[in-house]
């Protein structure tokens, strides 16, 4: 009879019989494991006293016989069995051992499936010694699991184990995309090189494929605005963007009529769920199980509250309650403090009244600006004391360039018409305008440069500000995919350094500045791209981005086309895309899959940028299944063996074979070319 109970723990409920001498007998039924077993007791009294008890225990049989089963099978695999029989007994022992397989489910016999022909082998084993028995089998395609039977007898003694092994496909599932993108009017051509080869192989098997294409995503950055005005902070910067971004809803809503039926019809539709959730299908986990389902769901929560936003009535009470709050928040001087109660804050103060002159300058003008006298009058009087201080340590001819000073002058060149500056500060705007021309390349800061090309071009010196630019310019990378950018952006805690709102000065430097319209609609690229594959972070970030987006260079909100996806010879159909985004997806069949369809053609007819993607599932035996190149991720994995030497445990390139005892190191690099969120990475 074969031994079918392998468990490693001896679990039971106690019942604990106690003898006349104080001993205490426990009975209970043990695995049928042959192998040590390790006891331990713990007794104590009701005052607290305690004791405990260790021993071993050792299962075994005079006869034991113990197979050596791989943890899975896969199809195609051809192995040896392996089954150890020992001989406990005091005399030799001579006997035969059969092993089988057969079915789980129905007990009916495999070992014909598996070419199991010698299932019975004698054996001869001298007294206190073990034998192997080899059994060579190979494994056929449809199996799902196996189960085996090795029994072993002599006249005198016998013993068996019973188990179950999985049995894996040598096919895997297989999922591969190519990332489709277009910029501009026109037509662009993909190859998925892959799927325009699977002809040639027999064993692959088509299992779906799917076409995505958002033709419009200048409108995420519309969806993008709730998360403004919803942040929880009472902080006087969360209070300013809250009024900031509900001036810019009713200036977009009022600028075009086509804007206003898009929300309309956002709200009768499915286009409020997140994207996360509409691509549910193609998630190799499900949603609800992946880090970023709270993600997930508070993204579909805000863009359930795009159409209220863009309500007429909650827009004036919106505004009217953060402009009144802001009045209250701001303190007899002019500053605001970063919480209620706390002092006056510069930055603070600098990133409040550099917002409404955007606001005013953007013709979003229907918002007071009576907040900005005071506020302005305040930022003076402390350039000046900067200025000062200076003069007083005699340092005038030193570079006395910083991250605020920039900032002043950028903010303070919105308001040169409506606030003029005294002239004890003329004096010293003049001095920090000409260190700005000698020293601006020592501000290592490319959004601070930015700044200081703005406020030098609004205060008349376009010379300086235009050689500024050329230079960012020219320290620019510019990808067709992923548009104009800049590789020494780095993460940072520094708001100088921070790279979406950094994109956003340029995208204003290089509009007002150059009059360069193709540089603007590169850095929208690299600004949209962001949205893509991640979000924008902070409130900060995403009020900068939306007014760099949707309000500098060509309308992106006014394209209305669908882009046109052609595979091979079939043109994709378009049943209804969602308004505004204009996303759309077609799911074909395996049964209309075709080589051809590797040939990809995308056509847009109008301005902006368009972006997708081609996602193709397939079967294909293990050993064909070559690597993935057509996306930005890049993965390298890696074999290496760990040996323990005389300097301690160290690795090596797998090479040749492996020995009994080698433990194998796996490695595995990914790559990509932008910042990513929401990697699933399985191996």
């Amino acid at each position: 009879q074969a031994r079918k109970n392998l468990n490693e723990t001896a679990f039971f409920y106690p019942h604990l019989k106690t003898a006349g001498d104080g001993s205490v007998t426990i009975e209970f039924k043990m695995p049928e494991a042959l192998t040590e077993w390790r006891f331990i007791g713990f007794a104590h009294t009701t005052d607290m006293q305690y004791g405990s008890i260790e021993g071993r225990s050792i299962t075994r049989k005079d006869l034991m016989v113990q197979p050596n089963p791989p943890r899975f099978l896969r199809e195609g695999d051809e192995l040896e069995f392996t089954v150890k029989v020992t001989n406990m007994s005091d005399k030799p022992a001579r006997g035969s051992l059969r092993l089988q397989f057969f079915n789980p489910q129905n007990e009916t016999s495999l070992d014909d499936s598996l070419n199991n022909r010698d299932k019975d082998q004698a054996f001869s084993i001298p007294n206190k010694q073990s034998r192997t028995l080899s059994f060579r089998i190979k494994v056929p395609d449809g199996l799902d699991m196996v189960a085996f039977r090795a029994v072993g007898a002599t006249e005198k003694y016998s013993d068996g184990e019973e188990g179950v092994l999985p049995v894996l496909s040598r096919r895997l599932l297989v999922r591969e995309s190519i990332p489709l993108w277009i910029s501009g009017q026109g037509k662009k051509r993909f190859e998925f090189r892959k799927l325009s080869l699977s002809s040639g192989s027999r064993t692959l098997v088509h299992k779906g494929l799917t076409v995505q294409m958002t033709s419009n995503p200048a409108w995420y950055a519309v969806q993008a605005l709730p998360y403004l005005m919803e942040f929880p902070h009472e902080c006087s910067e969360q209070v300013f963007n809250r009024l900031y971004a509900n001036g810019l809803a009713r200036h977009i809503a009022h600028s075009d009529p086509r804007i206003r039926r898009v929300f309309n019809s956002w709200k009768a539709s499915g286009a409020l769920k997140s994207n996360l959730e509409k691509n549910q299908d193609l998630k190799s986990v499900l949603l609800r199980e992946s880090p970023w389902v709270r993600q997930a769901k508070n993204e579909t929560q805000a863009k359930h509250r795009v159409g209220l936003l863009f309500d007429e009535n909650r827009l004036d009470r919106e505004l009217k309650r953060a402009y009144l709050k802001l009045k209250d928040m701001q303190l007899s001087d002019g500053s605001w403090p970063w919480f209620s109660g706390g002092p006056g804050n510069h930055y603070i103060t600098l990133y409040i009244v550099t917002g409404f002159g955007r606001l005013r300058h953007l013709g979003v003008d229907d918002i007071p600006l009576d907040l900005t006298g005071k506020a302005i009058q305040f930022l003076d009087n402390w350039i000046l004391e900067v200025y000062n201080r200076i003069v007083a340590k005699g340092y005038l001819k030193s570079n006395n360039l910083g991250s605020r000073v920039a900032l002043y002058l950028y903010g303070r060149s919105y308001y040169l018409k409506k606030h003029p500056l005294s002239s004890k500060c003329q004096k010293a705007v003049d001095y920090f305008l000409q260190q700005a021309r000698e020293y601006w390349l020592k501000l290592s800061h490319r959004q601070n440069q930015a700044q200081l090309a703005l406020a030098l071009n609004r205060f008349g010196d376009s010379v300086a500000a235009r050689k500024i630019m050329h230079s960012i310019k020219e320290r620019s990378r510019f990808s067709e995919e992923l548009g104009r950018y800049w590789r020494e952006t780095e993460l940072s805690w520094w708001w100088f350094r921070a790279p979406i709102e950094t994109q956003a000065v340029m995208i204003e430097a290089f509009d007002e500045i150059m009059g360069d319209l193709q540089a603007v609609k590169e850095c929208k690229v690299w600004l949209l791209k962001q949205k893509q594959a991640r979000d924008w972070k902070t409130t900060k970030a995403t009020a900068d981005a939306v007014y760099a987006v949707l309000l500098r260079g060509d309308n992106l909100l006014a394209s209305d086309l669908p882009v046109e996806v052609t595979l091979g010879s079939l043109k994709v159909e378009i049943e209804k895309p969602e308004a505004g985004t204009g996303y759309y997806e077609k799911i074909y069949q395996p049964r209309d899959i075709v080589a051809d369809m590797g040939r990809i053609t995308v056509s847009k007819k109008d301005k902006g940028i368009a972006w997708g993607g081609v996602h193709w599932q397939y079967l294909e035996d293990i050993s064909k299944i070559t690597p993935h190149t057509a996306n930005p991720l890049k993965l390298k994995k890696r074999l290496f063996v760990r040996r323990f030497t005389d300097k301690g445990p160290m690795i090596k390139p797998y090479q040749g074979s492996l020995g009994v005892g080698d433990l194998l190191v796996v490695r595995i690099e990914l790559r990509t070319d932008r910042d990513m969120e929401y990697i699933h990475m399985k191996d």
